[in-house]
């Protein structure tokens, strides 16, 4: 089952993002970089105020009462993209599923849930940034029908460098 998050959800949100965070980007960069990423992105007041946002959307996927995945879709910030400007554009910031759930069918739920989301919302195009050795993820976004543009996003955690791609899925056709 999928449900959108609120704010009981704080706890949650910090438990499973934290995870999947560093185990997707832990080995990285330096211990101390993660332990400042996972504080500025997971402490209780941001969560607090993210879940709260009616222009920010949390998504759990949870079985038996097992919460296995989340995302997050939003429209605050738009799209920088140039070629993205004249479109009505929806963020996919995250989508994680812990590791012991990959090839489940979870992320695939998780990603088909955005997508109708979107587009019963009128959004015309879907963006998002991906770590650019995360091939993983990249495969999956493309078997979903997202393009990897080549222009590039610069995302260091902490002190590391790191790079990212931003890839859009058109929600029109």
């Amino acid at each position: 089952m999928i449900r959108r998050g609120d704010l009981n959800d704080v706890a949650l949100l910090q438990t499973i993002g934290r995870k999947t965070f560093d185990d997707t980007f832990g080995n990285t960069c330096t211990l101390e970089d993660m332990r400042g990423v996972l504080e500025r992105y997971f402490n209780t007041a941001q969560c607090e105020s993210e879940l709260q946002d009616p222009q920010d959307n949390f998504f759990f996927f949870e079985e038996a009462g097992v919460a296995k995945g989340y995302m997050r879709i939003n429209t605050i910030y738009g799209c920088s993209l140039e070629a993205l400007k004249p479109y009505k554009c929806i963020e996919l910031v995250r989508l994680y599923v812990l590791k012991e759930y990959h090839g489940a069918g979870v992320a695939n739920e998780l990603m088909n849930f955005a997508i109708a989301f979107a587009r019963e919302n009128g959004y015309e195009r879907m963006y998002l940034s991906v770590w650019e050795y995360n091939f993983r993820a990249r495969g999956f976004y493309e078997k979903h029908g997202f393009v990897n543009t080549g222009l590039q996003n610069d995302f260091p955690l902490g002190s590391t460098p790191q790079t990212d791609y931003w890839f859009v899925k058109d929600l029109l056709g």
